[in-house]
Order: structure tokens, then C-alpha cells, then sequence
């Protein structure tokens, strides 16, 4: 699988991208994250990206042809674009990317991107939440740490996948006071499957 990233901070996305399971996921081969500049896509001799909004209004807003220009440069793919207007990006939807080949994650920033980009470019807009981020880099990286431990080989014990959707204990087993479940020291794994499922409590 494939991933490429645009944004205006490479920097700032590269660490968490080669740290942990997503890094040994790229060492492994198991997936191919690719993180570009989009000021690298600019024909602005200060390379700059952004411009003031027709219409007026506060802030800068990030212009087409960088983004344009980067796609075209990165070749097909799922363009995605990380907004607050797009669709909630939920475990099915990280499903659905898993299954994918490419995806490109473009990032904004400043007062938001021409909305030529999402019309026009971008295959789907997909947000993390009902709140404002000063960028898309955080955003995307939720996206690609969702998606890439779906991929075949790159989590170990196939059932870690779902961890997280139980309460989860380990020793002590009294640790000040409070205490372990004792149906999770009883050595019954039918009824620790029922309990972790919400039927026994």
C-alpha cells in the first residue's frame, strides 16, 4: 500500500511517520508512506501557496495550483482532503481504506483551501471531528496510524486490531485498592469473552 501526504510541514509529519508501528510497517515493506512539500509544487518565486479570499474576508486561503500540480505529480490515487466538511472518518472508513492500493492526503492550512480542490481534485473531504484544527497534518496523521495497522502483516496478533474495545487490566492485581475483575482471574475464558463483550458484569 501506498500513502503520500502533502503538506506545507513536512517536518513537522516525517517523525511520527517513521516511529514505531507505522515505521517498522515502511521498513518491513508492508507500506509505502511518501510525505511532500507542497511549496515544492508552486510556480511562486517565494513559493508561496496562499492568497487573499475573493470577496473579502479574514486570512489567507491556500490557492489550487500547488495542490494541482502535486497530485499530478504523485500520479492516481484516492485524493483525499482532510476537512471539517467531509464525511467522519470512522473505523469502517479506515476499513474501506485499507482495501486501497494509493491514497493522497492533502493538508490545509490557513483559512481553509480553494474549493476547487475538494470539487475538482479531490476524489472525498473526511474529517476527524466537529472541531477546527490549525492544519490538516494531525488529521492526516490519524488517518494513516488507523489505516496502516489494517493492513495485512503489519500487526502481529491479528486480534490486537481490535484492541481497545474492552477494558483492559494487568498486574497488580490490586494496585491501591482497587482491584481487577475477578472474572479475569478465574481462568474461565467463556465468561471473560462474555464480560469483555458487555454480557457479563
Amino acid at each position: 500500500m501506498r500513502i503520500d501526504v502533502v503538506t506545507i510541514f513536512p517536518e513537522a509529519v516525517k517523525p511520527f511517520l517513521s516511529a514505531a508501528l507505522l515505521g517498522k510497517a515502511q521498513e518491513r515493506g508492508l507500506v509505502n508512506v511518501r510525505v511532500h512539500d507542497l511549496r515544492d509544487h508552486t510556480t511562486d518565486p517565494h513559493r508561496k501557496v496562499d492568497d487573499e479570499p475573493y470577496g473579502g474576508g479574514p486570512g489567507m486561503v491556500m490557492t489550487p495550483e500547488p495542490f494541482f500540480r502535486a497530485v499530478e505529480a504523485i500520479g492516481a490515487g484516492h485524493v483525499v482532503l482532510l476537512s471539517l466538511h467531509g464525511r467522519a472518518f470512522t473505523q469502517d472508513v479506515a476499513r474501506e481504506y485499507a482495501d486501497r492500493d494509493h491514497l493522497v492526503l492533502l493538508c490545509g492550512r490557513y483559512e481553509g483551501v480553494d474549493e476547487r480542490v475538494a470539487e475538482v481534485l479531490a476524489d472525498e473531504e473526511v474529517s476527524i471531528g466537529d472541531y477546527v484544527l490549525a492544519g490538516g497534518e494531525a488529521a492526516a496523521l490519524v488517518v494513516v496510524d488507523a489505516v496502516v495497522r489494517l493492513v495485512p502483516g503489519v500487526v502481529g496478533t491479528p486480534e490486537s486490531i481490535t484492541q481497545g474495545s474492552f477494558p483492559q487490566y494487568t498486574r497488580p492485581a490490586n494496585f491501591r485498592g482497587h482491584e481487577v475483575p475477578d472474572v479475569l482471574l478465574s481462568g474461565d475464558h467463556g465468561a471473560i469473552e462474555r464480560w469483555r463483550r458487555g454480557l457479563l458484569r
